[in-house]
């Protein structure tokens, strides 16, 4: 049964065909009771196909009970004209199969879409539903980059809800064992050999998804269904140490993907934290690493260089000439008139300046403060205290004695101070 354009399902009416699949047709509808555009999914035929009918109800089921941004809200079940319908939220952009066969998704992006695939695999697992059908097909990418996912209608309740009637529907509804339900290139070695199946089955289905993206190959694809069956029993899928993908991430995948259900991730939720923390290392620098055994031999290298600049840096300083002086202020600090001795240097302690001047006929040895004003006589007993910090060991009196000691008529107070 298809719709045309205007046609009334309720509070709906039906505005255009927006596809159709192995479920159904898909239209796009507005809402006059809240005034908003809807998808509106119509199974038909279902009188001669019971079956069809069981597992799109239980879709409805399994997608009502569940609340959650990363998953396809659902609004309501009905039947028009015999046909049962399914209403949920209007998506805007394009499935991860359409994105995939342009090529294969960046890292960082696989990454975010995956971070959102398990919480929302966790929301459903948490209340004991899993999807049993992922693929890329059921994963859609809206216009603001949030991943949701679509058609639960091969899930399975795994834990009655105590006083649910979908709990007590979804549970007689099972598959027998031994049926085998799914989409191949996805399906977990348990699926494939008919067994039990449980939240682990959506965590293989997720790293097969992952390993596609970031390969843009499927994991176990081979030229038929038998063949690719046997592949996901008994071969791992190619590596991909080759590309551009950190080795964490690599085993994070691999992890995924491994045949025993129990050596994969024990829960979505575990899933997601891994791919968090694996946001900001997942790329492999474009630079080779040196092996770790040169490491030794590149650090004494580098010591080398740094010693030979330190010894060319000393050698250029010590033939450099030496700094020459420069008289930044001149202050007159005495204003006597007195001639001060030429045979002598003037010192300072930092507070006064000692010097030698010619008073009434005499070189006498003087103080004055370093701010200036009226120069005073050094008495003996001063003089000697200024000196002693620059007194030899063995005096002598000579040309040769160090510059400061030459001061105050040094040789003259030697002689009277020997040995003092």
């Amino acid at each position: 049964m298809s719709l045309s354009f205007g046609t009334r399902l309720g509070p709906y009416e039906v505005l255009a065909l927006l596809g159709a699949g192995g479920m159904g047709e898909v239209y796009r509808a507005r809402d006059s009771q809240l005034g908003r555009d809807v998808a509106i999914k119509v199974l038909a035929n279902l009188a001669s196909d019971p079956e069809r009918l069981r597992r799109f109800e239980q879709e409805a089921r399994a997608a009502a009970a569940l609340n959650h941004p990363n998953i396809l809200a659902v609004y309501q079940l009905g039947v028009h004209q015999g046909a049962p319908y399914l209403v949920s939220e209007l998506l805007e952009g394009e499935t991860l199969r359409e994105q995939i066969k342009r090529g294969r998704i960046p890292v960082r992006k696989a990454i975010d879409y995956g971070v959102q695939i398990a919480r929302g695999l966790d929301a459903a697992h948490q209340k004991g539903i899993v999807h049993r059908d992922l693929k890329p097909e059921n994963l859609f990418i809206t216009r603001d980059e949030r991943v949701k996912i679509l058609d639960f209608g091969l899930a399975k309740l795994t834990q009655p809800w105590q006083g649910s009637e979908l709990g007590t529907s979804m549970l007689t509804a099972g598959t027998e064992p031994g049926a085998v339900m799914g989409t191949v290139s996805y399906m977990s070695p348990e699926q494939v050999r008919g067994e039990r199946t449980d939240y682990h089955t959506d965590i293989f289905a997720f790293g097969a998804i992952l390993y596609e993206m970031l390969s843009g190959n499927q994991a176990f694809k081979k030229p038929t269904s038998a063949e690719t069956m046997a592949a996901t029993l008994n071969e791992d899928p190619p590596a991909i140490s080759h590309l551009n993908i950190a080795p964490s991430l690599q085993r994070a995948v691999h992890r995924c993907l491994e045949k025993k259900p129990e050596a994969r991730f024990q829960s979505a939720s575990d899933l997601a934290f891994a791919l968090e923390g694996l946001s900001d290392t997942a790329t492999v620098s474009t630079t080779k690493t040196a092996p770790a055994q040169n490491s030794g031999a590149r650090v004494a290298r580098i010591a080398g260089v740094g010693i030979v600049l330190v010894i060319t840096a000393l050698a250029v300083w010590r033939m450099l000439p030496a700094a020459t002086p420069v008289v930044e202020e001149v202050r007159q600090l005495t204003d006597d008139g007195n001639p001060k001795s030429t045979l002598s240097t003037i010192v300072s302690d930092g507070s006064r300046v000692y010097f030698d001047e010619t008073d009434l006929g005499q070189i006498v040895s003087k103080q004055v403060s370093t701010t200036g004003g009226q120069a005073q006589r050094l008495p003996e007993a001063s003089k000697r205290s200024v000196l002693r910090p620059w007194l030899p060991t063995t005096p002598r009196c000579s040309a040769s004695a160090p510059e400061p000691l030459r001061a105050y008529g040094f040789c003259r107070f030697l002689q009277a101070n020997r040995g003092a």
